[in-house]
């Protein structure tokens, strides 16, 4: 009497250990690679931040940024916080003869898809004080992060000077 309850239930226990196995190898494999996805996204998004400066939208130009994040822009004060940031977009648009372009050359999203970083070349040209415009090349590093609910938003901002 016993063989005869042995085997069936000798066969719902290896049936129930292989759903087990099969299941956790569903949880043990990598999460698909998402990276070329969100350089993508990321250079989407410095297309919007570009209209927004080219505009002079400072408070659109800010929203581009994390709460906490901080600009380290040549000869300023470092501004954290994205009222000090704010601050320096419209100071730096209201300067007579504001022009900005950037243009990200390289993009590389980190392997576990939360940070980011970004290359470019920008050129910014302002008037001097007799009035003519005056450009300056540079380079830039962004550092984005991904944000809860998968949005990318700037964490550090750091334009250089070439000149």
């Amino acid at each position: 009497m016993n063989r005869s309850y042995s085997a069936p239930l000798f066969c719902i226990l290896a049936l129930t250990l292989a759903a087990c196995s099969a299941g956790n190898q569903q949880h043990s494999q990598p999460p698909s690679d998402q990276r070329a996805t969100d350089e993508s996204t990321i250079r989407g998004l410095d297309g919007d931040w570009l209209k927004a400066v080219v505009a002079k939208d400072a408070t659109l130009a800010t929203s581009f940024y994390a709460d906490g994040a901080s600009v380290l822009a040549p000869g300023a004060p470092l501004a954290t916080g994205k009222d000090a940031i704010q601050k320096a977009w419209a100071g730096l648009m209201g300067t007579p003869g504001f022009a900005l372009t950037f243009d990200p050359a390289k993009i590389e999203v980190s392997r576990g898809g939360d940070l980011a970083y970004e290359l470019g070349d920008y050129q910014l040209t302002t008037n001097d004080k007799q009035g003519k415009p005056q450009t300056l090349r540079g380079k830039y590093v962004v550092v984005w992060g991904k944000q809860p609910g998968g949005a990318w938003k700037a964490l550090v901002d750091a334009p250089t000077t070439t000149q």
